[in-house]
């Protein structure tokens, strides 16, 4: 399981958003590594792919409202982050469609996401946490 307690946020719902995220990605990440043939593994690839186009808006928004709600000084700085990595999202979905669901950029793709999403919730999004916790604000809801 690629998730980890400390990752949470104290915040109900993005922390349960998170672990979603991390779910699917973890099966994401075991479907490209499976030994099946490409052909099977393309209807989950494409599952994950809509999922996270429409997943990611929402909880990046609930993220970022959050945010708002406790006055988070790196707000705007954060919310970029958050819409370079939907432009990319995007980006690779529809180069995957243009080039008719090939198998390479997926893996890179999983590779990137993966990293990311590690990195931007142990780091990024734990610096929220820090700030919720030092302003006493932990816990607010979204």
């Amino acid at each position: 399981m690629l998730w980890k307690d400390k990752y949470e946020l104290g915040v109900p719902v993005v922390d349960n958003q998170h672990k979603e995220l991390f779910r699917r990605v973890e099966a994401f990440m075991q479907t490209l590594r499976s030994s099946v043939s490409w052909e099977e593994k393309v209807q989950h690839v494409n599952e994950t792919l809509e999922f996270m186009k429409g997943y990611v808006v929402d909880h990046f928004r609930d993220e970022e409202r959050y945010q708002q709600g406790i006055g988070y000084p790196g707000y705007e700085a954060h919310k970029q982050i958050h819409t370079n990595m939907v432009n990319y999202v995007l980006q690779v979905s529809a180069e995957y469609e243009r080039r008719g669901f090939d198998e390479q950029l997926m893996q890179q793709f999983a590779g990137k996401l993966l990293a990311w999403l590690i990195n931007h919730v142990a780091a990024e999004d734990q610096r929220i946490a820090d700030y919720a916790q030092e302003k006493g604000v932990a816990g607010r809801e979204c």
